[in-house]
């Protein structure tokens, strides 16, 4: 997220850490999403997310809910 230059935000949610590519390790973002409802509470967390069927996922459970 370019608004939180220190990464706070996103440890606080548990999206950023260690991750490994071609061997190589580093620190980076995790694709996670985070259903949050009218109050503020988190109603689900998506933490494997496949971008193709993903979007409707989201407003399959946000109708459900």
């Amino acid at each position: 997220m370019l608004c939180d230059e220190g990464h706070a935000m996103l440890k606080a949610y548990g999206a950023w850490g260690p991750k490994k590519m071609a061997g190589r390790e580093y620190e980076g973002i995790y694709r996670i999403t985070y259903l949050i409802n009218a109050d503020g509470s988190i109603e689900k967390v998506y933490p494997k997310v496949k971008p193709p069927e993903h979007a409707q996922q989201i407003i399959r459970d946000w109708i459900e809910s």
